[in-house]
């Protein structure tokens, strides 16, 4: 039975609660999420528009977080940009666990050849240095009509599975030994019937922890990309490209990077502290 099933839940609810730091983590999480979805709700206004009055205007009740080289909010910039950050990281959590289940799932389940294949293949991947290629890919496809912020989440989602592959593989080879696996087999349960109903669900648990880590991966790399100038592209706003546009102003308005650079570090602190806490909750050894 899944450890995410029945009373084992409660007690996962439980531990998980039980670390202060990441439950901490989680509202900064839950509290940055609300923010960059209602907030440009809240506030109509067109991020992009220009005031050439307002340049570097402090931090003041009109502008909370000041205002950047063109006289635009930068707290409403901030929030525009959080959506975009933030869905780069779910969206490259999303492909990458996909990806990576599907591989690890096949691999360890039907073992052999493919297996060896298969796991050669991720090796392949592993070696090669990710910024890199992240960098090369982003050049080449700098002029494409594809959209900055798909070309971003498919790049990083591609080069982003192999790790849950390994956790997937591993854990699908540990399980096919369990009795309930043989009792499956027993009542008639193979092949993909076998993997899909019984096999999955009990990988979870290793999969939820490396994708809620891989959120923050996901969102510095985007970062790194934007800061380079060959991630989202302006007058789009991320978290990344506003440091990188900060980058000039920083002795006559540091605000304008102090801001960004604070929500990426809460954010990826608190997705790394919920991570850890995830991994210490749904350990099967602390289930009793």
């Amino acid at each position: 039975m899944s450890l995410l099933l029945g009373g084992r839940s409660a007690r996962v609810v439980e531990r998980f609660l039980a670390h202060r730091v990441a439950t901490a983590g989680l509202l900064v999480l839950g509290l940055i999420a609300v923010t960059v979805v209602i907030l440009p709700l809240l506030i109509p206004f067109d991020p992009n528009r220009t005031n050439l009055d307002q340049i570097f205007l402090a931090p003041s009740p009109q502008h909370p977080f000041g205002t950047d080289s063109l006289g635009r909010d930068l707290g409403l910039r901030m929030a525009h940009g959080g959506r975009i950050s933030l869905a780069v990281g779910i969206l490259t959590v999303a492909i990458a666990a996909s990806l990576g289940t599907v591989v690890g799932a096949v691999a360890g389940f039907y073992g052999g050849l493919l297996d060896t294949i298969l796991m050669r293949f991720v090796d392949m991947m592993l070696s090669f240095p990710r910024l890199f290629l992240l960098i090369l890919a982003s050049v080449l496809l700098r002029d494409s009509p594809i959209p900055s912020f798909l070309v971003i989440v498919v790049l990083l989602g591609s080069l982003s599975w192999m790790s849950v592959a390994r956790i997937v593989r591993s854990s699908v080879l540990s399980l096919k030994e369990r009795q309930f696996v043989e009792a499956a087999r027993s009542i008639g349960a193979t092949g993909f019937n076998l993997l899909w109903s019984h096999l999955l669900p009990n990988s979870l648990a290793p999969v939820i922890v490396a994708a809620t880590l891989g959120v923050g991966s996901a969102i510095i790399a985007e970062s790194t990309l934007s800061f380079l100038g060959l991630g989202i592209q302006p007058p789009t706003a991320s978290w990344g490209n506003l440091l990188k546009d900060a980058q000039s102003d920083m002795q006559i308005a540091p605000w304008t990077a102090i801001f960004p650079g604070l929500a990426i570090f809460l954010t990826v602190v608190s997705v790394n502290f919920v991570g850890d806490a995830l991994r210490d909750a749904l350990d099967p050894r602390h289930s009793h």
